[in-house]
């Protein structure tokens, strides 16, 4: 019992060190984060959906069912129909393409995403559920899917562009392998008018000096890759509010506190990271047509 316990804080202090890490030698690309965070950190119930979620209607009251219906959000905004080959740009573990085959049956889902711990667990899980010849998840850049010009009907990415090197890379890119007509969707976060994000969300993050610009921008730079009826709309109201304000709840909650590593709960749970988030970030949703 007592080596299981000093194991137990010998690998909590390892990770805590690594996450130190990220602070202060800051570098790389949000694998490292995602990485070192595996599954432990993910705040579902029951899901491993990676997103803020999406609190805009009163029966929705769990992280899993605001994740959903993120997923939802940005499956209705593309347009999502059966006949569709879908592009999805930083697929986490997977739950986002299981939820789209659910609600749409697309033709096919092609995941891209730099993350190996991500892309392992996905493919299992994909695999489990029968579905590994209709949702092909790929270990890769989003930015260089190596993919067929206009070989695909919808591009999505949930919560993944802000870290892209860079976003506007990834417009260009998303561009080039939509057929005619085809569509991009992102939720996504970005800075609020005349504010940034701090040193230790960029560095931890991952997100590039490049991306730090506000939902004006944003269609101003899609518009620029060659998008047209382009539309950036912000959604914060129904994202971060109520997401920081379930998250403090959350975090108290028993399996959370065995399962998370203790310095990034404490990080979570910090007044400072809550005042930081609340007054810096703005959460969009963009769609675009080619």
């Amino acid at each position: 019992m007592t080596s299981g316990y000093a194991r137990g804080f010998a690998n909590a202090a390892s990770e805590a060190l690594r996450l130190l890490g990220l602070l202060l030698l800051p570098g790389g690309d949000a694998r490292r984060i995602y990485g070192l965070l595996g599954s432990a950190h993910v705040v579902g119930e029951q899901s491993l959906f990676m997103n803020l979620g999406y609190w805009a209607e009163p029966s929705v009251r769990t992280f899993d069912e605001a994740s959903a219906a993120l997923v939802d959000l940005v499956g209705r905004t593309a347009g999502l129909s059966g006949e569709d080959t879908v592009l999805d740009a930083g697929f986490g573990f997977g739950d986002q393409d299981l939820r789209w085959y659910e609600q749409y049956q697309p033709r096919s889902i092609i995941g891209v995403n730099i993350t190996p711990l991500h892309v392992a667990r996905a493919r299992e899980r994909v695999a489990a559920r029968g579905l590994s010849d209709r949702i092909d998840l790929r270990e890769g850049s989003a930015t260089t899917t190596g993919l067929p010009a206009e070989s695909v009907d919808k591009v999505l990415a949930v919560e993944s562009a802000f870290h892209f090197d860079t976003r506007e890379d990834f417009f260009r890119e998303a561009l080039r392998v939509l057929r005619p007509g085809g569509r991009l969707c992102a939720a996504d976060i970005v800075p609020l008018p005349g504010r940034s994000f701090s040193y230790p969300v960029r560095s931890i993050w991952h997100v590039p000096k490049a991306n730090l610009y506000p939902r004006d921008t944003y269609a101003v730079k899609l518009e620029a890759a060659g998008f047209r009826n382009v539309r950036v709309t912000s959604i914060r109201e129904h994202v971060l509010e109520p997401h920081m304000r379930l998250l403090a709840r959350r975090l108290d909650e028993p399996d959370l506190i065995a399962r998370m590593n203790p310095l990034m709960r404490r990080a979570s749970k910090s007044p400072g990271y809550n005042r930081d988030v609340l007054e810096s970030f703005d959460y969009v949703l963009a769609v675009a047509e080619k």
